[in-house]
């Protein structure tokens, strides 16, 4: 891994979520490069192809089209090549089985999506600090869990 950035891939339908994850992620002090995609389908087809860059972390909405979260989870947490990858995934409501069900099916983070942008940079701001600090300091991420 270059200790200078951490790359990222953002997965959302939504072009203004993109946007502002975007935005509160450049404005971090951890250099972050992000790849974004629209859609599962195009996620997977990505990281599946031969050129594809792992992400140290991917941030993928829970409402995406073509391939869903939970397919992608289930399709990344069966390839060894995505084990260091960290993956977030957000949304704005999620009963508790829900987001139970998330983490049986490979994430290692859940995010509550805030509407405030301040609020929203926060939370974004610790999962970045605390995945940066799992990979250089070369902690078992098979122990990170959270819930935001």
């Amino acid at each position: 891994m270059n200790r200078e950035y951490l790359s990222v891939i953002l997965v959302d339908d939504d072009e203004g979520n993109r946007i502002v994850f975007k935005k509160i992620l450049k404005e971090l002090k951890i250099g972050v490069k992000i790849q974004s995609f629209c859609n599962g389908e195009n996620l997977m087809e990505y990281l599946n192809s031969q050129e594809a860059l792992v992400p140290e972390i991917l941030f993928m909405n829970y409402n995406i089209s073509m391939k869903n979260s939970l397919e992608c989870l289930l399709e990344i947490k069966t390839d060894f090549r995505f084990d260091n990858m960290v993956t977030a995934v957000y949304s704005e409501d999620l009963s508790e089985d829900e987001i139970e069900n998330i983490f049986i099916n490979g994430a290692n983070v859940f995010i509550k999506k805030r509407e405030d942008y301040t609020a929203m940079k926060k939370v974004l701001s610790e999962v970045i600090t605390l995945n940066w600090q799992y990979y250089t300091s070369g902690l078992n991420r098979d122990n990170f869990i959270m819930k935001v």
